[in-house]
């Protein structure tokens, strides 16, 4: 009698690999380096706001990540360059049996400036996502970071009962550790609506800026009006917001609101959002 197969034997999975360099030539930023490996790439780049910044958009072909799959990700934004990195729609990571992963490493070279504002992850009820984000600013260089995560599909109803959702971020200057986090989440877990957790909301953002603003922006920017809880806190050379949000839409607006009114003052342009956000 013949034994049945292994199904896990003709799971595919994808492995991705993209790396990107930046370097200022005269008074424009342009990619130096474009290499990847399987379905993680760039659009061509842009110059929105004139020859100083650079946007990429990453986009993974595939659409969602699956049990098996792994993506890395590097970049690195040589000195005086600027960098603005964003994606044209939501990361989607799916319900699965085995573990996905994915690692960003970040690389910001002495008066370098790096935007990574890419639009949210959804992480289904059933997926198994872990993430892993390290950045290195050497010097004078400014980062201005957000991400925002949705556990389970709040439009459709969907509660993260299953899976986990695993993220590290560390953020280092001249390799001393500035910013040092770790969540896990486990599907069904109490922090899902106790206070002291994720108090009943799905989704969750966080953005990360160097720098210091004054205590009038500070109080400008916790002023926003906003469908859900947010606050900011100005630590010694980097400023730090959360929010708390029922719909990823929520969120993303908070954030938009927020780089608009600290980009001037932190990166000194106003802010021009990309157009991919729009479409």
């Amino acid at each position: 009698m013949n034994a049945p197969a292994d199904t896990a034997l003709f799971t595919p999975s994808w492995h991705a690999e993209l790396e990107l360099a930046y370097a200022l030539d005269g008074a424009t930023t342009r990619p130096v380096q474009r290499r990847h490996k399987g379905p993680l790439r760039v659009q061509k780049h842009l110059h929105a706001e004139g020859p100083q910044v650079c946007q990429h958009i990453i986009v993974h072909p595939p659409g969602g990540i699956a049990g098996g799959d792994r993506l890395d990700l590097t970049a690195r934004v040589g000195k005086g360059a600027w960098t603005q990195l964003t994606s044209p729609g939501a990361a989607k990571w799916y319900r699965a049996t085995s573990p996905a992963f994915q690692e960003i490493e970040l690389n910001v070279e002495a008066g370098a400036t790096l935007e990574w504002l890419p639009q949210e992850t959804i992480v289904f009820s059933g997926a198994r996502a872990e993430l892993a984000t390290r950045i290195e600013l050497a010097d004078d260089a400014r980062l201005f970071y957000w991400d925002m995560v949705a556990l389970g599909r709040p439009a459709a109803g969907e509660r993260f009962t299953e899976g986990h959702f695993q993220a590290h971020l560390d953020i280092r200057r001249n390799g001393t550790l500035i910013w040092h986090e770790r969540q896990r989440i486990e599907g069904g877990d109490g922090l899902l609506d106790s206070p002291i957790g994720l108090a009943g909301q799905p989704v969750f953002a966080t953005l990360i800026a160097t720098g210091e603003i004054d205590a009038e922006l500070l109080e400008r920017c916790r002023e926003r009006p906003f469908a859900g809880r947010g606050d900011l806190t100005q630590l010694p050379g980097l400023l730090v917001a959360r929010c708390l949000a029922s719909e990823a839409l929520h969120a993303r607006a908070w954030l938009i609101d927020l780089w608009r009114l600290l980009r001037p003052a932190l990166l000194g342009r106003e802010a021009v959002a990309p157009r991919i956000w729009s479409t």
